[in-house]
């Protein structure tokens, strides 16, 4: 096995346990569909023990292993015997395309693991650096993008309405109203009944109700008659199901409230019901989603009454009391049991400021 030059020349190198990473090269950059969308790069990792392994890092992980390593090894944060020169990691970038953002850094920082990799054992054998490049539980599960079967995001809507027995042909009601958020998304009505055409994965289904066709959450609808196998995206699809947490999404309806009415949304994201996220997160998405910047975010208290949230803490409180609520109204089962109300951020009409 090749290794660094540094390495190589090092007495001590042996010593070090087969687990310790010796090169990491990106080898590809993933969109993740949460809250907001973001990218990270998915390295290869190779071991002293010629081990091979795919983890998945964003670039704030990166900023704070180097921090981190900065504040126990750099000569003017602690000054002593145990300090090394450190490769410079590329900058935060605060402006411009997440996608053409990240694959910039790819050289820079494929240079920054390389010089890192070739520090001094000892540097190589710290927690930081072996924490970091170490494959944990979610890394495994991931599934490389060329293997996934996630939603398509270039799917072509299909036009033409499909021949079918009605009678035979497979089909499922809606037994909740859904929001379609682009497109290729289906909005349906609670009552529906939406003709199958395939699973697009364990999770969202592709149909068509009243001459229009796209995907939707099977979570928000009753199967009647179930697709053949034929029509799976693949067969064996099953075994897909130890990757579920991976490849599923979750819902979270919000309500965009204005003068001539309400405008309903259903967004669905790659992100656990229990993840919490941030206010500036949800700030960002909601502009996104209605295409409006000067907005408010709100929720409903338990007596019905309007709260303006304003930060993390509020968010907080938010998802605390929809635990204490959310037993009281049906919902699909991937639908967070939180909801929010968007508002003009100047209109204060909105809020009861009776005694």
């Amino acid at each position: 096995m090749s290794l660094p030059q540094q390495l190589r020349d090092e007495s001590d190198f042996d010593q070090l346990p087969d687990n310790v990473p010796v090169t990491a090269t990106i080898a590809d950059i993933d969109e993740k569909k949460g809250f907001i969308v973001y990218y990270r790069f998915v390295i290869e990792v190779k071991t002293k023990g010629n081990n091979k392994y795919l983890i998945y890092r964003r670039y704030r992980q990166f900023f704070t292993l180097h921090q981190s390593l900065e504040l126990k090894y750099s000569s003017e944060a602690q000054p002593g015997y145990y300090t090394c020169q450190l490769p410079t990691l590329p900058g935060k970038v605060f402006m411009g395309h997440k996608k053409e953002i990240a694959e910039s850094r790819i050289p820079e920082l494929n240079n920054y693991m390389k010089r890192l990799l070739c520090l001094p054992t000892w540097v190589l054998s710290d927690d930081l650096i072996r924490m970091f490049f170490y494959q944990t539980e979610s890394d495994s599960q991931q599934v490389p993008r060329v293997l996934r079967r996630l939603r398509p995001p270039t799917r072509r809507v299909k036009t033409v309405k499909p021949k079918m027995d009605l009678l035979s042909a497979p089909r499922a009601e809606a037994v909740f109203d859904f929001s379609g958020s682009g497109r290729l998304e289906l909005s349906l009505k609670a009552g529906d009944v939406i003709f199958l055409l395939r699973r697009v994965n364990t999770d969202w289904l592709e149909g068509t109700v009243r001459d229009r066709t796209g995907i939707f959450p099977e979570s928000f609808v009753n199967i009647i008659k179930p697709l053949h196998e034929s029509d799976s995206e693949e067969k064996g699809g099953a075994s897909e199901s130890g990757n579920h947490t991976q490849s599923s999404y979750s819902c979270l309806r919000c309500y965009l409230l204005q003068p001539e009415g309400i405008d309903t949304r259903d967004i669905c994201v790659e992100e656990d019901l229990s993840t919490q996220p941030s206010y500036e997160d949800l700030l960002s998405r909601m502009r996104d989603v209605f295409q409006v910047e000067d907005i408010a975010l709100n929720y409903r208290d338990p007596e019905g009454d309007l709260i303006r949230i304003l930060d993390d803490e509020d968010v907080t409180l938010m998802v605390q009391e929809s635990k204490q609520t959310g037993s009281k109204v049906r919902r699909p089962m991937n639908q967070f049991p939180w909801e929010l109300l968007v508002t003009h951020a100047k209109d204060l009409s909105v809020y009861n400021t009776e005694d």
